[in-house]
């Protein structure tokens, strides 16, 4: 535990120190930005977390100058349970090149994972319409990894996933607007039937039908 809660801090250190450099965050105006949403499915990596069960969820974030931090919870998670996540990092675009780097922390109550338990490291690297992100985890002391490469057009989005253990996935994503999306994902290589996270199995999660996902996300005013 120990261990897991210095990562989170180097991490935390890194985008303070990344963010100093690069723009002086005390000058940079606190904006704060809140949203809920609703979608058909718990779709997660290609996964279907939550058994076809109708997921809610909801984000609140501040940043400033580049730098950013919040809080996002989900119900929808049939094996784990309600969950929320904590989060903060630091993102820049310059021109037609963009990064972000962030540490999140997962929790889920009804299952008593605590924040801290289950962490990743985010980084992405961005050039127009090609985007590169890889997601480092530690899991009671046990590294893990995914990665995604995705390009996107106008309102379409096409993503490919792969996780550690060969599991791979193709995302078709189609932006009605910036609160209405469509989805079509489908694991595209021969894949056991269950998947553990944080000794939770989640049972027929690596089926080969395609998914349609519907999500809407309205933002909040203050």
């Amino acid at each position: 535990m120990k261990t897991i809660y210095n990562n989170i801090l180097i991490a935390a250190a890194a985008v303070v120190i990344a963010g100093g450099a690069l723009a002086p965050v005390a000058h940079a105006e606190v904006e704060v930005s809140a949203s809920v949403g609703v979608a058909n499915m718990y779709y997660w990596r290609g996964l279907n977390l939550g058994n076809g069960d109708a997921a809610v969820f909801g984000d609140l974030a501040v940043s400033a100058g580049g730098a950013y931090g919040g809080i996002w919870a989900s119900s929808g998670d049939a094996a784990a349970g309600t969950e929320y996540n904590l989060y903060l990092g630091y993102g820049r675009e310059m021109g037609d090149f963009n990064f972000d780097i962030s540490a999140w922390t997962y929790a889920y109550p009804e299952t008593e994972v605590d924040p801290g338990e289950l962490v990743e490291i985010v980084s992405s690297l961005g050039f127009g319409p090609v985007a590169l992100t890889y997601y480092h985890g530690l899991e009671d002391s046990k590294d893990y990894w995914y990665a995604t490469a995705e390009v996107t057009f106008s309102a379409f989005n096409l993503k490919y996933g792969l996780h550690e253990d060969d599991l791979a996935h193709v995302d078709l994503s189609y932006a009605y607007n910036d609160h209405l999306s469509f989805t079509l994902g489908l694991v595209v290589n021969d894949a056991e039937t269950s998947y553990t996270l944080d000794g939770v199995n989640y049972v027929e999660a690596y089926n080969n039908e395609p998914k349609f996902i519907v999500s809407l996300s309205l933002p909040i005013d203050f």
